[in-house]
């Protein structure tokens, strides 16, 4: 029986919109000092985690915080514009407050993690197809026993995290949002096959 390979979700670290409670949706924002920080320590426990690939969203604040990840572990990253962040529509740029006064029913949906509450915002089941189909890849070209680990962004990996663990479609909302550089480490299960049989081993580690 081969050992079984293990998956790594790593949120980025902060923006200043992150602590200005702004939705960032597909928008590019740097990360702050503190997100840098964060990114910098979460690359040291990443080390330690030992992947042998390393694959990131293509948004400035992924790569960002890819990039001490990169340099502690030797990985070259792949970037994948399928691990970015939900599109909001008309939605982003908007402090959570401006939300709220916009539509205090849709607000306050969303804020629980239901995102299809925005009519323009890209919808859950197109998130998570995208989502589940790059990660299932980068399980299948991981070696039996080796660690694979990606840089996304929080709702979009809390969608995943529920869609590759076969929970219904709603479930995924009973988990809270992901800190800023935290992680979430999945593993397959003894005798399934690449990514077909996960098991939740930590959500929102961090260092």
């Amino acid at each position: 029986m081969p050992d079984p390979r293990t998956l790594v979700l790593l949120r980025h670290g902060r923006t200043a919109w992150n602590h200005a409670g702004r939705v960032q949706g597909q928008l590019e924002v740097d990360l702050d000092d503190v997100g840098r920080d964060q990114a910098e320590r979460a690359a040291q426990a990443m080390k330690e985690l030992r992947p042998g690939l390393l694959w990131s969203s293509d948004l400035a604040r992924t790569r960002q915080t890819c990039a001490p990840v990169s340099a502690a572990t030797g990985l070259e990253p792949t970037y994948d514009a399928r691990l970015r962040e939900f599109f909001f529509g008309e939605r982003q740029g908007l402090t959570h407050a401006e939300y709220a006064a916009a539509d205090a029913a849709e607000f306050e949906r969303f804020r629980l993690g239901d995102y299809d509450a925005c009519p323009t915002a890209e919808r859950t089941a197109v998130v998570r197809a995208r989502m589940t189909t790059v990660l299932r890849e980068l399980l299948d070209l991981t070696a039996p026993g080796e660690t694979a680990l990606a840089v996304s962004h929080g709702a979009a990996i809390r969608v995943a995290t529920g869609a590759l663990l076969g929970w219904p479609d709603d479930t995924f909302h009973t988990l809270r949002g992901l800190d800023n550089c935290g992680w979430v480490v999945l593993q397959e299960h003894p005798g399934g096959g690449a990514g077909d049989d996960l098991r939740l081993v930590a959500y929102n580690r961090v260092a």
